[in-house]
């Protein structure tokens, strides 16, 4: 049984207070550093944190098909690991992506929703992640369940170009890029660095704690015999 590889720990800690590091100055640039912007005043924030998951949610998907097509190549379910633990936390992205465009929506256009090309693109991103993981929650045997979310999640990249290309394709009210101050720029930037990071954290957290899981559950099998 193959054991879960682990980094050093002076290279964990490292990496861990460098994250810190980053995270702290993207509080920094989004409450502090960036100026408020005139019309929507301290509302644009919110733009700040919800560019920035919207971003990790659609990378965390482009993970779930990938490593879904490489278990479906190698049938080795490490790769399914990696997929259901971004998964997780890929639908815990594209959720805070509703909610915050949302909230940034009732600010800007006296309205919680709207059927925008780009904002039905990305509710239909967080319903493939729904029906992903209540599609893996009910099946026990592992290769079935990772065969099975494959699958899924690589059909489900159709909706990856809409989500990305929507604004350019389709007329809507959602803004394909907003006008922003070099200090606004720099702010989103360190935002979507530091959570980028923090997501990546948290995937790959998740995926050691599922590889430990199917060591338990072998062990457990092996003992019966």
């Amino acid at each position: 049984m193959e054991r879960p590889l682990r980094l050093p720990a002076a290279v964990a800690a490292a990496l861990h207070v460098s994250l810190a590091g980053l995270l702290a100055a993207a509080v920094l640039a989004i409450f502090v550093f960036a100026p408020t912007e005139e019309t929507m005043g301290l509302t644009l924030r919110i733009l700040y944190l919800h560019v920035s998951v919207a971003w990790a949610g659609l990378a965390c998907f482009l993970l779930v098909a990938g490593a879904g097509a490489l278990y479906l190549l190698r049938r080795d379910l490490r790769w399914d690991h990696w997929a259901a633990a971004a998964a997780e936390v890929g639908w815990l992205c594209s959720t805070l992506t509703l909610i915050t465009g949302s909230l940034w929506a009732h600010a800007a256009w006296n309205t919680w929703w709207t059927w925008d090309p780009r904002l039905t693109a990305t509710a239909v991103l967080w319903a493939v992640y729904c029906a992903y993981l209540i599609l893996r929650s009910g099946l026990e045997d592992p290769h079935r369940r990772a065969r099975a979310g494959a699958v899924l999640a690589v059909i489900g990249l159709i909706d990856l170009p809409m989500v990305a290309m929507a604004t350019r394709w389709f007329r809507g009210i959602h803004p394909p890029s907003p006008q922003m101050e070099p200090a606004m720029r720099l702010a989103l930037l360190l935002s979507a660095l530091a959570f980028t990071g923090l997501f990546g954290l948290l995937v790959a957290c998740r995926r050691r704690q599922l590889q430990l899981q199917e060591m338990l559950l072998r062990l457990e099998q092996d003992s019966d015999v």
